[in-house]
C-alpha cells in the first residue's frame, strides 16, 4: 500500500471506474443483483447550474449534500436515481453572450439578426455545459448520466409547450395588459422575484401640482407625477374628507392634468402629507387603486428609460434629468414645500443591478387566484373535480405535511410568500429560450405545438421565463408529458435539495407547477442549505476577492477534503464559514484515514482465516465490536434526520478517537505476540471496524474510502465499496 493517498493521481480514475460499471443508474444496479427489483426508490433532481460559467462553492456544497443522501441511500438497497442537468438560464445566458460579442466585434444582437445571435448563445451554452459536468465529475457526484438533461433541450421544450397548452386551456395562463417590472438594461420583464432592494438614501419632495390644487402631496419620485391621474387619501383622514370625489385641472411644471381625489383605505395618513398621487401606469399599487375608481392612465416614462412624448418639455429626458429639472421648476414657483432625506429600498433587477421601472405592457401570466377544476388530485383535503386556485394548492401541500421543509423554520417565509403572491408574468423580450407557444393570425389566436397549416400564421416573438422550464424539472427529466416508467417509480422524487436563497424563484414554482398539472406533489422533502461565506462570514464575491474555487482545493487537497469542510460544523439551513486552513484540516483527515489503513493492512497475519479470527475474539473484542455497531446505529438516525454535519462530525471523532487512539494502540501489541490466534482476534477486530468505518465515511468522502476498500479487498462480493450494503 503506497504511503499516502495520491489524491490527483487517483481521483479521476477512480471516478471513471464508477461511470464506466454503469452503477449510477438504478437499472444496472438491479441487473446486477445489487438492489431488489422492488425495493423502495429514492429519487432526487440536481439542481441545474445556470450555463454562465464555472461552478462556485455554492454548486459544490450542493453536490456535496445531494451526493451523501444519494451513495447513503443506494449502499441501503434503494433503487437509487439521481438526475444531473444544465439550466439555460435565459436573460443571464443571454446578456453575458450580448456582452462578450459586443466587447469583441462592436456588434449588438440585432445586427447579428435572431438566428445567428442565438447559434452563438447556444455554442456557448454548450461549451459551459462541458466545463460544469467536468467540475460535478470532479466533486465526486454520483449522478446517473445516462439522464442527462438540459432544460432547453427538445424533450424538455415538448414538455414546456405541453404545459402551457394545458395551462391555458384551464384558464390560467392570459394575455392582458398589466404594470409589470420592466428592465431598461436587459429590455425585459421581471417576475417579482427577480427584484432585488438596495438599501439607500432617497429625498422626501412635498409640493403642489400648482397654486390653485388644494393639497400637498410627498413622493421621492416627482417625475413620475407627470402621469398623474388621481390623488388618493385615507377614508377617514378629517383633513381631506370634504375633497373626496373632486375633480380638480393642474397646470404641473406645463403639463395638464386631470386630477381626481379618490378614498382608498391602504392610504397611510402618516406618511408625508397623508395625500398619495396615483400614478396608475409606474405603481402597481396605483394601478389597483385606478382600477377599483374606474381612472385613466398615462405613460410617461419609455421601455428606453426615457420620458415619453406625454411628458411635455420633459420627453425625451432620462429620468435623472427630468427629476431635477422638475423640482428646479416647483422652486421658481413657489410650491415646493419641504425637502428632507428619507430611507427607500431601491428596485433593482437582480442579473444587472439597473433600477427597475414598472411599465404597463401587453404580457402573459398565470393566474394564481383564479379558480380552475383539478383534473386529478393526490392532494390531501382537495380531491380531484373540485375547484381550487394555485395558490390554495401551494399552500395546502406544506400546511397539510405532504411536503417537509427542513429546517422547519422556512416553512414561515415560504407561507408569507405565498399569501403576497401576484400573479406570474412569465413573457420575457429576450430571444435565448422558449418560445411562447402562440400563433397569430390576424385576430385569430392558437396555442399549442404548431400552428395550423393554412393561414398566415405568426409565432408570438416572446420567450418564457426561465422559471417556467425549471419548474417541470422533476417531471420533466422524468419523461411527461408521457405516462413514462421513471414518471411512475421515481415521481415524487424523495427530496430537494437547494439553496434557502431560491426557496421563492424555484421551490415555490415547482410546487405550482407540479400541482397544477400532476394534481401531486414534486417531491416530500425539501432540504435548505445556506450559503457559503468566507472564514469572516462574508459573501462570497469576485468583487471581495474572498471567494475560493473548489476545483482550486480539490487539486491541492483532494475532493474529500473539500467535501467535508463543506458540510463539518453546519446545519441545515444555516450558513457556511469556509477557509482554505478548514479545508487543509480534512486533508489531514484523509491522511490519518489513509494510515490507519496501512498499518491494518501490513499487519495482516500470514495464512489469515476469517473463520478462526473470528471464534478466537475475546469478550473485549466483542464488547468494541458492539460499542462499534451502536455508534454506527446512532450515526445511521443522523443521516436518516439529515443531520449530516452530525454524522460527520461522529464519524470524523470515532476513527480518529476512539479507532485510531484507543483501539487500535490497544492491538498493536497482540498483533506483535506469539499467540497466532490472539493475533488473528486482533485483526479482525481491526479489519471489521474498519470496513464498517469506511461505509460510514464513503458518503462524505468516497474517494479515499473506496480506494482504500479496493486495496485491502474487503469484500468478495462487490468490486466497489459504492455499492456495499450499509
Amino acid at each position: 500500500m503506497d504511503t499516502r493517498f495520491n489524491h490527483e493521481e487517483s481521483e479521476d480514475k477512480i471516478y471513471s471506474d464508477w461511470e464506466n460499471s454503469g452503477l449510477f443508474s438504478p437499472e444496472k444496479c438491479i441487473k446486477s443483483g445489487i438492489t431488489n427489483p422492488a425495493a423502495e426508490s429514492f429519487s432526487i433532481v440536481l439542481p441545474p447550474p445556470n450555463v454562465t460559467g464555472t461552478l462556485h462553492m455554492g454548486h459544490a456544497a450542493t453536490l456535496v449534500l445531494e451526493d451523501i443522501m444519494v451513495r447513503f441511500n443506494r449502499m441501503r438497497g434503494k433503487k437509487t436515481l439521481w438526475i444531473p442537468g444544465t439550466d439555460h438560464a435565459a436573460i443571464a445566458t443571454q446578456s453575458k453572450v450580448e456582452k462578450m460579442i459586443y466587447e469583441k466585434e462592436g456588434k449588438t444582437r440585432h445586427d447579428l439578426g435572431r438566428e445567428e445571435f442565438l447559434c452563438r448563445v447556444n455554442q456557448f451554452a454548450s461549451e459551459s455545459r462541458d466545463a460544469i459536468v467536468t467540475q460535478v465529475k470532479k466533486m465526486g457526484a454520483s449522478v446517473d448520466w445516462s439522464r442527462e438533461a438540459y432544460t432547453l433541450d427538445e424533450p424538455r421544450g415538448h414538455a414546456v409547450r405541453a404545459a402551457f397548452k394545458e395551462m391555458y386551456k384551464l384558464g390560467l395562463i392570459y394575455r392582458g395588459t398589466r404594470v409589470i417590472n420592466w428592465c431598461p438594461h436587459c429590455g425585459s420583464t421581471l417576475a417579482d422575484d427577480e427584484v432585488e432592494y438596495k438599501e439607500k438614501k432617497a429625498t422626501l419632495y412635498t409640493f403642489k401640482y400648482d397654486q390653485n390644487f388644494p393639497i400637498a402631496i410627498s413622493t421621492t419620485r416627482p417625475e413620475t407625477k407627470l402621469g398623474d391621474t388621481a390623488v388618493a387619501v385615507h377614508p377617514d383622514d378629517i383633513r381631506y374628507q370634504k375633497y373626496i370625489g373632486q375633480e380638480y385641472e393642474a397646470d404641473f411644471c406645463g403639463v395638464s392634468l386631470k386630477i381626481k381625489i379618490v378614498a382608498d383605505r391602504n392610504v397611510d395618513p402618516k406618511f408625508g402629507t397623508g395625500a398619495l398621487g396615483v400614478t396608475p401606469a409606474h405603481s402597481r399599487i396605483d394601478e389597483e387603486i385606478a382600477t377599483k375608481n374606474n381612472l385613466l392612465s398615462r405613460q410617461i416614462i419609455g421601455e428606453n428609460g426615457l420620458m415619453t412624448e406625454k411628458a411635455g418639455l420633459f420627453s425625451g429626458l432620462s429620468i435623472k434629468e427630468a427629476r431635477k429639472q422638475i423640482i428646479e421648476n416647483l422652486k421658481t414657483r413657489g410650491l415646493l414645500e419641504k425637502e428632507e432625506e428619507v430611507p427607500q429600498n431601491l428596485s433593482v433587477c437582480y442579473r444587472c443591478a439597473t433600477p427597475v421601472e414598472p411599465l404597463p405592457k401587453l404580457q402573459w401570466f398565470i393566474g394564481v387566484n383564479k379558480e380552475f377544476i383539478l383534473k386529478n388530485s393526490k392532494i390531501s383535503g382537495i380531491p380531484a373535480g373540485l375547484k381550487t386556485t394555485l395558490k390554495k394548492l401551494m399552500r395546502q401541500v406544506v400546511e397539510n405535511g405532504q411536503i417537509e421543509i427542513i429546517p422547519d423554520r422556512f416553512k414561515a417565509t415560504y407561507f408569507n410568500w405565498i399569501d403576497n403572491l401576484h400573479d406570474w408574468c412569465i413573457s420575457r423580450q429576450i430571444w435565448f429560450g422558449h418560445r411562447i407557444p402562440v400563433w397569430y393570425n390576424k385576430e385569430e389566436i392558437f396555442v399549442g405545438e404548431k400552428p395550423p397549416k393554412t393561414g398566415d400564421w405568426q409565432q408570438d416573438s416572446d420567450t418564457l421565463d426561465t422559471w417556467f422550464s425549471s419548474g417541470l424539472w422533476t417531471f420533466s427529466t422524468l419523461g411527461w408529458p408521457e405516462n413514462t416508467g421513471d414518471l411512475k417509480t421515481y415521481h415524487p422524487t424523495s427530496i430537494l435539495e437547494t439553496g434557502y436563497d431560491i426557496l421563492f424563484f424555484w421551490v415555490a414554482r415547482m410546487i405550482l407547477m407540479s400541482t397544477c398539472l400532476l394534481g401531486d406533489i414534486p417531491f416530500k422533502k425539501v432540504y435548505l442549505h445556506g450559503l457559503v461565506r468566507d472564514e469572516k462570514g462574508k459573501k462570497m464575491s469576485k468583487s471581495l476577492g474572498n471567494g475560493i474555487d473548489p476545483l482550486d482545493m480539490i487539486k491541492k487537497y483532494g475532493a474529500d477534503a473539500t467535501r467535508l469542510s463543506l458540510i463539518i460544523g453546519t446545519g441545515p439551513g444555516n450558513d457556511v464559514k469556509l477557509s482554505e486552513d478548514k479545508i487543509r484540516a480534512y486533508r489531514n483527515f484523509t491522511t490519518k484515514i489513509w494510515n490507519v489503513a496501512r498499518f491494518i493492512f501490513m499487519n495482516k497475519p500470514k495464512d489469515y482465516n476469517t473463520a478462526t479470527a473470528e471464534k478466537s475474539l475475546i469478550e473485549e473484542d466483542k464488547n468494541k465490536l458492539a460499542d462499534f455497531l451502536s455508534i454506527k446505529e446512532a450515526i445511521t438516525a443522523h443521516y436518516e434526520k439529515f443531520e449530516f454535519h452530525l454524522a460527520g462530525e461522529k464519524s470524523y471523532h470515532y476513527l480518529w478517537h476512539s479507532f485510531a487512539d484507543k483501539i487500535i494502540e490497544e492491538a498493536k501489541p497482540r498483533l506483535k505476540g506469539a499467540d497466532e490466534k490472539d493475533k488473528q482476534a486482533a485483526y479482525f477486530l481491526l479489519e471489521k471496524i474498519l470496513f464498517g468505518c469506511l461505509k460510514l465515511l464513503h458518503p462524505f468522502m468516497p474517494f479515499a474510502t473506496e480506494k482504500i476498500f479496493q486495496t485491502l479487498k474487503l469484500s468478495s462480493s462487490q468490486s466497489f465499496l459504492m455499492v456495499e450494503k450499509w
